[in-house]
């Protein structure tokens, strides 16, 4: 089989993607039935994919919780940096990733994306300064980014999207133990005074997943010289949303701050960067010979509500995983292990995806799941925006539960409509976006839910309190520890202003996952495909191992 289609734009079903069936899949000549049958090969591979994202669900759930304590040995005074760094990188090079899987095959690219992540890990432990851990995080983001999104690719180069929904759920069966064990292993480490072992321990699960990627998965990629390979890439595409999405995120960051809302500084990179980013979908469009992401993509309504509700699901998650152990640590003067244990509750988000995408795998349905979904988080935020300093914690971990089963399982279902309307050559590409979706959201979910806590806590905060920080109140993050050396008058003013304040986020977050609701009633409900991309699946010497397991399963 020539392997030149592999690097093409793939061929549309239609001119105008608008005129196919609204209520039909595209069918997609290239694509062919696999075997029900999956061989050895296959197996290592999704192994390779689960650790891959294990990876990432760990430091997610483990960094929040130990942040107070990084934050004050390290004396840092921007620790919205060290979030928002991950955040921020994991984003602007998303699209770049996928583009690269594309040219140069999945395999080298999820081996050095890895290696990436694992250096950034290892600048993160040995971090003397604010400035190495962020920069550590930088480095760390761009690998974990892309993992996320080359780990959706592979597996929709390996499996149906008809029946994915299982798979999903054995991912979340990973992210279940991850997710579980993060915040603990944060809290317990940093309680210990050895949070820097919270990065040095990705670096064997690192090593682990290089040896299975290496020696077991053998996806087909491109033959081609690498000069062609180099002159597919779209590099004005990829230069042009690097940028705007770095200006887009330094002004979230800064925004109500560093700097006012209303100020040049954050108004400036912003402005600039919503332009680039709207530059960059024209590019597209118009000029990109091998564009990064086909405006076709964004043009069936189902998908386009896809693309929304993946977007708003990590706005909830990320702010609910970086301040819940807030609310813990500051108005229940829970020790970071104690705090991770309490934000146990948020891991419903694992379980959770698993349901949803075996409802989905059973139903071959994905309007129902995404729909209670949404209706289960709006619940679960809504009575946390009831929530005082003197609640007991039971109540904060029950609603916790409510909300991360509703995030749970919108996390799981919501690529379903992203591509059920378009073709299986496709995957990549829709992937693409929709990973860079959920991380530029990510960077929303950070800073939106930085910047209502610290503003509402430089309103409610005493005057007194306020004064000790002149270089803005964020350095509070840095007291949450020393709670416990505050007069007992001080004290319950700062445990009152810090519930207080979280209740505003907690409200803004409703109305967030509201939205969420409203545009998961644009999908129509269509059905999945049932083949994957010849071109991207396993190497024919696995489709041998695949007939010898069908002629002899034992």
């Amino acid at each position: 089989m020539s392997m030149e289609s592999v690097a093409t734009v793939p061929r549309q079903s239609s001119s105008n993607p608008s005129d196919n069936d609204a209520d039909s899949p595209i069918v997609d000549d290239s694509a062919a039935a696999r075997p029900q049958a999956r061989g050895f090969k296959f197996w290592m591979s999704f192994l390779s994919i689960c650790s891959a994202l294990g990876l990432f669900a760990l430091e997610l759930t483990s960094v929040s919780t130990a942040l107070p304590t990084i934050v004050k040995e390290l004396h840092a005074t921007d620790f919205v940096w060290i979030g928002a760094s991950y955040a921020l990188a994991s984003t602007a090079f998303l699209p770049m990733v996928g583009g690269l899987s594309q040219t140069f095959g999945r395999k080298p690219v999820l081996v050095g994306s890895i290696l990436l992540f694992a250096l950034g890990s290892a600048l993160c432990g040995a971090a003397n300064s604010n400035a190495m851990l962020v920069a550590g995080r930088t480095v760390q983001g761009t690998g974990g980014g892309a993992i996320v999104n080359l780990s959706d690719i592979v597996l929709g180069d390996l499996v149906p999207l008809r029946d994915r929904g299982f798979f999903f759920g054995l991912i979340g069966l990973t992210w279940a133990l991850f997710c579980a064990i993060g915040p603990v292993v944060g809290g317990g480490l940093a309680s210990a005074g050895a949070w820097r072992w919270l990065f040095y321990l990705n670096l064997p699960i690192c090593g682990f997943c290089i040896f299975v990627t290496v020696f077991f998965m053998e996806l087909r990629a491109p033959r081609l010289t690498f000069s062609e390979k180099m002159a597919r890439m779209d590099w004005g595409g990829n230069l042009i949303v690097v940028g705007s999405s770095a200006a887009c995120a330094l002004g979230l960051t800064w925004g109500g701050i560093e700097y006012s809302w209303g100020s040049a500084q954050v108004l400036v990179p912003l402005c600039i960067g919503l332009a680039g980013l709207l530059l960059f979908f024209v590019y597209e469009s118009r000029w990109a010979t091998e564009p990064i992401i086909p405006y076709y993509l964004m043009s069936d309504r189902t998908s386009a509500s896809g693309y929304l509700q993946n977007f708003f699901s990590p706005v909830l998650a990320l702010a609910a995983v970086y301040f819940i152990p807030i609310y813990y640590q500051a108005c229940k003067g829970s020790s970071p292990l104690l705090s991770g244990v309490q934000t146990l509750g948020l891991a419903a988000i694992a379980p959770a995806a698993i349901v949803g995408g075996v409802m989905v795998g059973i139903s071959q349905k994905y309007r129902p799941p995404l729909w209670a979904g949404w209706c289960l988080t709006i619940i679960g935020f809504g009575l946390l925006t009831t929530i005082t300093a003197n609640d007991p914690s039971a109540r904060t971990i029950g609603f916790s539960v409510i909300a991360g089963s509703g995030i749970g399982v919108i996390y799981s279902v919501a690529q379903f409509p992203v591509q059920a309307p378009h073709p299986t050559s496709e995957n990549a590409r829709s992937m693409t976006f929709y990973a860079f979706v959920r991380a530029f959201a990510s960077i929303w979910g950070i800073t939106m839910g930085n910047a209502i806590l610290q503003n509402e806590l430089r309103r409610r905060l005493p005057a007194a309190y306020i004064a000790q920080f002149p270089n803005g109140v964020a350095l509070a993050y840095a007291i949450i520890p020393e709670l416990s050396t505050l007069t007992p008058s001080l004290r319950e003013e700062v445990r009152l202003a810090f519930a207080e304040s979280l209740a505003i986020l907690w409200k803004a977050l409703t109305g967030v996952a509201g939205v969420g609701l409203l545009s998961s009633l644009l999908m129509r409900e269509i059905p999945l495909h049932t083949e994957t991309d010849k071109d991207w699946d396993l190497t024919a010497q696995d489709e041998k191992d695949v007939e010898k397991i069908a002629l002899n399963p034992i």
